[in-house]
């Protein structure tokens, strides 16, 4: 019986220190879970995510020469694909001569309206003429009348001959004839500056409150030349953004369409991790609380620092091409993930690039809470833009300002 009591106390000791260590392991279990444990939450769930810049033409056209290649660097501007261009040369060459026509025909509605003043200018001096000649008829015409008068009354008295008396009725009937004419002239020139007036008005309203440039003529042949020089430039398709060449399906000789696919462009600079969080992970995630990522790439040596930036507003499965329809006999319950979008930090992605689609191990600290749960500012500028197609139509502008000055008088309007 002692003998059964001292193999036991060695027993009843092991386990002792069994049940301490076990208790010993959820003590220590739970004050990590409460000092550090509970502020992490990590899934695996997560891919590197980016922009795709899908390159299509804006003309269609034949395809003369392919100058970039899957895999290869692109810089914005750069050309990519060149397409026959021997069309809209033509198109750009006859639109170029209708705006020099257009020049010139402007400048002479300039000149026209010109000369119609001076015209204006013109029949009113000889109204002032024709009135001041109708004035001295009329004074020529009183003295002959005068005459005839006196002349009259001697004859009557027997102091002048008849002969003489028929002298001064002659003179006075050309005084008559001759201010009748002068009147006739001031009425025909007062008819003449009225028609030079209307003349004049329409000759203004064609270039009245315009320039040049401005005027509609001269501003429809210059948007016809920039259509052409637009049409022209786009021949030659260059990369938007500066980039890595994927997915390139063109080939040399093919006939493309206007906004047919032929290439795309993934920046190495605008990339992000989508990490997608179970439901139940997601109560103290805030926007602006930092994550650490891993790439299966590099292997968990390197390590990327991030932070959220936001959350969807809706789980992956809403989005699906096929949703879910939970209102059925057979319904289970299925925990949803919900993506949650992840900034890297680019001097870190610039030494350990990524691509799309990689794998990732996210960790997100939820220590800091003050973030919003959902974005409520408006973002200010724009995540995505370029100038390059802007800078084709400057090129057009400038194109069109030297037919213009090559084509416009030293004494044209400006």
């Amino acid at each position: 019986m002692s003998q059964q009591q001292g193999n036991g106390a060695p027993r009843k000791r092991a386990l002792r220190m069994v049940a301490g260590l076990f208790g010993l392991a959820a003590i220590s279990f739970a004050a990590y879970w409460a000092l550090h444990g509970r502020f992490y939450v990590s899934t695996d769930n997560a891919y590197v995510g980016g922009n795709l810049v899908q390159i299509a033409p804006q003309v269609s056209g034949s395809v003369s020469a392919v100058l970039a290649d899957d895999t290869d660097f692109v810089r914005a501007g750069q050309p990519l694909v060149r397409l026959d261009d021997a069309d809209a040369r033509v198109a750009l060459q006859a639109a170029e001569a209708a705006l020099a026509d257009a020049v010139r025909g402007v400048r002479g509605l300039y000149l026209g309206e010109n000369q119609s003043a001076a015209q204006v200018s013109q029949r009113r001096a000889d109204i002032e003429r024709m009135r001041y000649q109708a004035e001295q008829a009329q004074i020529a015409l009183q003295q002959a009348r005068d005459e005839y008068a006196r002349r009259e009354k001697l004859q009557r008295d027997k102091f002048i001959s008849p002969e003489a008396l028929q002298a001064a009725k002659t003179a006075l009937q050309n005084a008559e004839a001759a201010q009748l004419a002068a009147r006739a002239a001031v009425t025909e020139a007062e008819s003449g500056l009225e028609q030079a007036q209307q003349q004049r008005a329409g000759a203004q309203a064609l270039v009245d409150n315009t320039s040049l440039e401005g005027h509609p003529r001269v501003a429809a042949a210059a948007a016809k030349v920039r259509d052409a020089w637009l049409a022209l430039a786009r021949t030659t398709i260059v990369a938007p953004v500066s980039g890595h060449i994927a997915k390139r399906t063109v080939q040399v000789g093919a006939r493309v369409a206007a906004g047919a696919p032929m290439m795309t462009i993934v920046p190495p600079d605008q990339m992000w991790v989508e990490a997608n969080f179970k439901e139940t992970e997601l109560a103290d995630v805030r926007i602006g609380q930092p994550v650490t990522l891993k790439s299966d790439l590099y292997g968990s040596s390197v390590q990327f620092e991030g932070h959220v930036v936001g959350l969807a507003s809706g789980t992956g499965g809403v989005f699906s091409v096929l949703p879910a329809q939970n209102a059925s006999g057979n319904w289970i319950k299925i925990v949803q993930r919900v993506p949650v979008r992840i900034a890297l930090n680019p001097a870190e992605t610039a030494d350990h690039p990524l691509r799309v689609g990689l794998s990732m191990h996210a960790t997100l600290d939820t220590h800091s809470r003050n973030g919003e749960v959902l974005a409520r500012a408006v973002r200010s500028g724009s995540p995505q833009q370029t100038d390059v197609f802007a800078a084709q139509a400057r090129e057009a502008d400038v194109r069109i300002a030297r037919i213009i000055a090559a084509n416009r008088a030293s004494d044209a309007r400006k």
